[in-house]
């Protein structure tokens, strides 16, 4: 990775405020922890208006404090058509959403689009959304996300984009 160039990273789920602010804070996490805050833009996003505005859910909130990451300061929003010039890399939770993605996206910038498990060692190739379900969905949903988080990081930090 570059150590002058900042990299852009726009996580995204349904409503924006479960999965993907979650990755949103524990990507910053990561990243802070490996000193590179400098580096990278990150953000999340919905692709659907359903919760804009609103702060992510209360469960993924209280799931993150409990493993010492912060979700302040994320509001949801909808994913514009400026986030594909904007982003270097617009990562789905699942593939429902990445479909959305592909489907919104000019043609010149799908190749910036993937999935999240892409980058992790876990089987599982989709993030389940946790909404109607208990804690346990939210812990399993951080579980996934810290190891697809370590590892899209270590594959930006080796200049490798695996999951595009």
């Amino acid at each position: 990775m570059n150590s002058e160039k900042t990299v852009s990273v726009l996580f995204v789920c349904m409503g924006n405020i479960c999965r993907s602010p979650t990755a949103e804070g524990v990507f910053r996490h990561f990243v802070n922890e490996a000193g590179l805050s400098e580096q990278f833009d990150i953000d999340s996003a919905g692709t659907h208006a359903y919760h804009v505005g609103e702060a992510p859910d209360r469960r993924a909130i209280a799931a993150a404090e409990r493993r010492g990451i912060s979700l302040a300061n994320i509001a949801a929003r909808r994913v514009s058509d400026e986030d594909f010039e904007r982003f270097d890399f617009i990562i789905a939770m699942d593939e429902d959403n990445q479909q959305r993605l592909l489907d919104q996206a000019p043609a010149g910038h799908r190749s910036k689009i993937s999935l999240f498990l892409s980058f992790s060692e876990d089987e599982e190739r989709e993030v389940p959304d946790p909404y109607y379900g208990g804690t346990a969905g939210f812990e399993r949903v951080l579980d996934l996300i810290e190891s697809a988080s370590r590892g899209l990081l270590r594959s930006l930090q080796q200049g490798v984009s695996k999951g595009r």
